[in-house]
């Protein structure tokens, strides 16, 4: 019985060292964290300025130059239709050739037309010998004045119907109305035309039209007769010359549809090409900056960031308007600014800054 309360004492014994073990154990920790955690608040370092790389931005005049994607067209596109009906005998040129003004393009069957104007020369040369014979005859009093103006009137009816004839002998043969090229044969041989039917379709070339879009800001700035350049994606530079502004806007883009004129005497060029406009116009003040350091302010805008004399971060909304090889040209800064080349991402407006200034060219 002794032996069983002794053993029953140790068990109680081990277990209460274990639990004063646990304990002492979770208040060590519990002690030590609070120190940890209050150790901090005794060492509070002041909150370090963020440091941005910047740069001395000084606005210069500049030209503005409007960089817009437009596309070549045909000066004209024109159907040739027939004047008369008749059968399609010949069509002596290919479609892609170049055409001079006059040549045929279609000649339909001659079918009567060339007995009628003979029949007509023949009509006028009688009605001319009558003529002459009553002039004699007036003269020695055998007819009047009247029977005269009666004979010269039928003269007058024989020439119209010669003229008559002959054009309506020279409508079997449709001819181009301008220098261009054949772009579609429609008639061939065999097919029957009846007026207003169409026999080709010819497309001028020269002078080239290059078609742009303006914006409502631009075509103010634009005029007439102005110079543009123009770069197509195969690398040709091209020169041309404002010749149209359309008066009212495209109800759905409103933009202004503005045609400029580029010689093509060779025919080198060809319609549906991609081309990039540049259209210099006033000059204005303006930076020339890295494009790496534009962002949107909160509004969507295309903005550049600054330092202000007091070190406060500024924001202004610019505008581009030209660009180079080692940057862009933009509007809306102050005329000397000190631009935010690194670290514009990480600062916000109005938080204040350590500048750090850099003279590198290649920024």
């Amino acid at each position: 019985m002794r032996i069983s309360v002794m053993k029953f004492s140790r068990s109680y014994i081990t277990a209460f060292a274990s639990i004063t073990l646990i304990i002492s154990w979770f208040l060590f920790n519990s002690f030590k964290s609070q120190n940890i955690e209050f150790q901090p608040t005794e060492t509070i370092k002041t909150e370090q300025i963020p440091t941005v790389l910047v740069k001395n931005s000084y606005a210069s005049n500049h030209e503005v130059n409007y960089k817009i994607f437009g596309r070549t067209e045909a000066n004209r596109v024109v159907t040739l239709k027939a004047e008369t009906s008749g059968l399609v005998i010949n069509t002596p040129s290919k479609e892609g050739q170049i055409l001079d003004t006059g040549q045929i393009v279609c000649r339909l069957q001659t079918d009567a037309r060339k007995a009628r104007l003979d029949q007509a020369k023949a009509l006028l040369e009688l009605r001319r010998f009558d003529l002459k014979t009553t002039e004699a005859l007036v003269a020695k009093g055998f007819k009047s004045k009247i029977q005269l103006k009666s004979q010269m009137a039928e003269v007058d009816v024989a020439t119209a119907n010669v003229k008559q004839s002959q054009i309506e002998l020279g409508n079997v043969n449709i001819r181009n109305q301008f220098n261009g090229i054949l772009l579609k044969q429609i008639a061939e041989i065999g097919d029957y035309l009846l007026p207003g039917q169409s026999c080709a379709t010819v497309i001028e070339l020269n002078p080239l039209i290059v078609v742009v879009e303006l914006t409502e800001q631009q075509v103010e700035k634009v005029q007439l007769d102005q110079n543009a350049e123009i770069e197509l994606l195969s690398g040709n530079t091209l020169t041309g010359m404002i010749s149209y502004i359309e008066p009212v806007s495209n109800a759905a883009t409103r933009t202004f549809r503005t045609e400029i004129e580029v010689d093509n005497s060779d025919y080198k060029l060809r319609g549906g090409l991609t081309a990039s406009v540049s259209i210099k116009s006033e000059i204005v003040k303006a930076h020339l900056i890295p494009s790496k350091i534009l962002t949107l302010n909160t509004s969507g805008e295309i903005s550049v960031r600054y330092v202000n004399t007091d070190n406060s971060v500024g924001l202004s909304v610019v505008n581009q308007i030209d660009e180079e090889p080692n940057g862009i040209w933009v509007t809306g800064l102050p005329d000397e600014a000190l631009i935010i080349i690194d670290g514009q991402d990480y600062v916000s407006v109005g938080s204040i800054v350590e500048p750090k200034f850099t003279n590198s060219k290649n920024i």
